[in-house]
């Protein structure tokens, strides 16, 4: 005599309380994990981004206020890479050469303090100026201060030596 087989199993089917229960599941790791992020930005963040705002705003301010003086007078730069030198002209808002400034390029690496340093440059034709500084290579940030006429003017360029 055999013994009675036991019914077999019904294979496993997804239900609607297990869709349920996943969705709920889902739902609270991501409020959990957004949580848990907030709380730790909000306790690690103090809540300014400079450590003397307001001065920072009045520098701001100032600065845009210069810009906006410059940009009335109209003066223009262009910055040239050459090797062993840089050469920077300057025109009036008419395009005529400026001549007899106090010029100086201040060379500086983007990422880093290093390599920094100030040229002198001297008027080698009409709102023309040229400074020399050996071993450039690779990408510089240029900052032209040039003053005369009783007004300073400065200008911004990224250059490229091979």
């Amino acid at each position: 005599m055999t013994a009675p087989s036991t019914p077999p199993r019904a294979p496993f089917t997804v239900k609607g309380w297990h869709v349920a229960a996943g969705v709920v599941a889902f739902f609270a790791v991501v409020i959990g994990v957004d949580g848990a992020f907030l709380t730790l930005a909000y306790r690690t963040h103090p809540g300014q981004v400079a450590p003397r705002p307001y001065e920072a705003g009045l520098i701001y301010n100032a600065e845009l206020e210069r810009l906006r003086v410059q940009e009335a007078i109209g003066w223009r730069a262009a910055l040239e890479a050459r090797p062993d030198a840089v050469i920077v002209l300057l025109r009036d808002r008419d395009g005529q050469p400026l001549r007899g400034l106090k010029v100086t390029a201040t060379l500086l690496r983007p990422a880093t303090e290093q390599g920094r340093s100030v040229l002198t440059l001297t008027e080698t034709a009409p709102g023309q100026y040229s400074g020399a500084r050996a071993g450039l290579s690779g990408v510089w940030d240029a900052r032209v201060d040039a003053t005369g006429g009783g007004q300073p003017f400065v200008a911004e360029r990224r250059l490229t030596w091979p």
